[in-house]
């Protein structure tokens, strides 16, 4: 396997580490350390257990291919920090912060889906594989990425509707949870 594969993985990592300390002023985010921990893993497994370079039965993306991945993740990461710029309630707990005077966000991504964030990273789940080189690696991270990410956004909206004033009138308004004009 070339090395600029590895090269790129980590590469992609430490952009990710960078961008989300830096966003937060701190290391003491135990999230963050958690997120690019299960990151780091899915690089690892990609490399080791999906083939990429060994057997050669899953690596022959395009290169033209892997760069539009690197383009669908970054910008899939643009929508998540746009997110959490606007919704200072942004949290991995699915959770009311009442203690914080949780209120429904309406502005920015939120405007047009209820979960930005959640939608981002279903792109880049899908992205993720493609960009490494690997179509194993990309079934295994959709398949393992996909279902975890809705589940959270079917329990966090029904949370929400259930829980959080005013929710349940922005869920009349608009209408998609993850994409417009699909669901």
């Amino acid at each position: 396997m070339p090395v600029s594969a590895y090269l790129r993985a980590v590469a992609l990592l430490i952009c990710a580490a960078a961008v989300l300390f830096a966003s937060a002023g701190s290391f003491a985010i135990l999230s963050f350390w958690l997120y690019l921990a299960i990151l780091g893993l899915v690089f690892i497994i990609s490399f080791v257990m999906l083939d990429r370079g060994r057997l050669h039965l899953g690596d022959n993306v395009p290169p033209w291919l892997q760069a539009l991945g690197f383009l669908i993740i970054a910008a899939g990461y643009a929508l998540v920090f746009w997110a959490m710029q606007v919704n200072r309630f942004a949290s991995s707990v699915v959770r009311i912060q009442s203690d914080r005077g949780q209120y429904v966000v309406t502005s920015g991504p939120y405007a047009l889906i209820r979960h930005p964030a959640y939608a981002a990273g279903i792109v880049i789940v899908l992205a993720s594989g493609i960009a490494l080189g690997s179509w194993l690696a990309a079934a295994f991270l959709v398949a393992i990425g996909l279902p975890f990410l809705l589940y959270r956004a079917i329990t966090e909206d029904r949370l929400l509707q259930g829980q959080l004033p005013g929710y349940a009138d922005y869920a009349q308004r608009v209408k998609w949870r993850l994409a417009p004009g699909i669901w």
